[in-house]
């Protein structure tokens, strides 16, 4: 491995360390109608090199590559992948959950994911992900907000530290 290399791994492996820290500083946030629990977040780079032995830290890599056996497969999966645990007060409503971000590349303008949830259960997990042409062409998600959503009523949110 080059100096180059070591020096561009070194950079990379301490934006992700800063990013992890500040997507566990988010908390649970209640709203009227709801609650996000929790939001985990994970940033996936192919080109990384994990070096440890330690199968629980190896496991979420290993997840979302499963299945991308040629190198461009394994590149377009580059990018940021949220999970969003939440509850609903009223289960019996499909809600919608929303992710608005902002990307490095894109300065101010704001993205969205939705995914309407129909089988409303007590405990919830939504998955989005922010990978493929979105992320080469806006870079990283440099602030998020996840909101419940009931028609235009807003059960519960939450956002990182820089959304403000």
């Amino acid at each position: 491995m080059t100096l180059l290399e070591r020096l561009f791994a070194g950079r990379l492996l301490s934006a992700v360390l800063v990013c992890v820290a500040m997507a566990s500083c988010s908390s649970a946030s209640k709203g009227p109608g709801g609650e996000i629990t929790k939001v985990k977040y994970y940033f996936l780079n192919p080109l990384f090199i994990l070096r440890t032995e330690e199968p629980s830290i190896r496991f979420e890599r290993e997840h979302l590559l499963h299945g991308a056996y040629t190198a461009a497969d394994q590149i377009s999966r580059t990018g940021s992948y949220y999970t969003v645990m939440w509850k609903a007060d009223d289960r019996t409503q499909p809600v919608t959950v929303r992710l608005e971000y902002r990307q490095a590349n894109t300065a101010l303008q704001v993205e969205t994911l939705e995914q309407q949830v129909t089988d409303v259960r007590k405990r919830n997990q939504t998955f989005f992900k922010v990978t493929g042409d979105e992320y080469t062409q806006g870079g990283r998600v440099s602030a998020w907000r996840i909101s419940l959503l009931r028609g235009k009523e807003e059960l519960a949110s939450q956002e990182s530290y820089l959304w403000k």
